[in-house]
């Protein structure tokens, strides 16, 4: 399984947009997120109907600095199956050269229990949030 995505390097994507000010150069949260993307894009037509992949491990190391205006493609190969855990090794290059090279782990999950257990955190979520307001009126 192998998948890929290339993004175009925005405003949007740079490290000062998060808050480094003087670095005008892709974020290393961002890089991160393309990997995901492109090893979950591997994965789209072999898992079962009604699953999906989460993320659980990342380690990558970015290796050189992209400014806006290049073209970023990252790259994930399947390298290891174990049950329900994908381990891909992952790499991403702009027009130049390599840029990040790592290792990104995902888990097939039921999509149905996955958000049944989401739902379930945003219900509780809200009790929580309604009990504090009642208890800062009440003072």
């Amino acid at each position: 399984m192998e998948g890929k995505k290339e993004i175009l390097v925005e405003e949007e994507d740079l490290a000062s947009f998060l808050g480094n000010i003087d670095a005008k150069v892709l974020a290393t949260p961002r890089l991160i997120s393309l990997l995901e993307e492109a090893a979950r894009t591997a994965t789209e037509e072999s898992i079962p109907e009604g699953s999906m992949t989460v993320g659980t491990l990342v380690k990558v190391r970015h290796l050189s600095a992209t400014p806006p205006g290049l073209k970023v493609r990252a790259e994930a190969s399947l390298k290891e199956i174990d049950g329900r855990r994908l381990v891909f090794d992952v790499t991403a290059y702009d027009d130049f050269e390599k840029i990040a090279e790592g290792e990104h782990e995902r888990f097939i999950v039921s999509t149905e229990q996955f958000l049944k257990r989401v739902r379930k955190k945003i219900a509780t979520m809200t009790v929580h949030r309604t009990k504090g307001s009642e208890n800062r009126g009440s003072s």
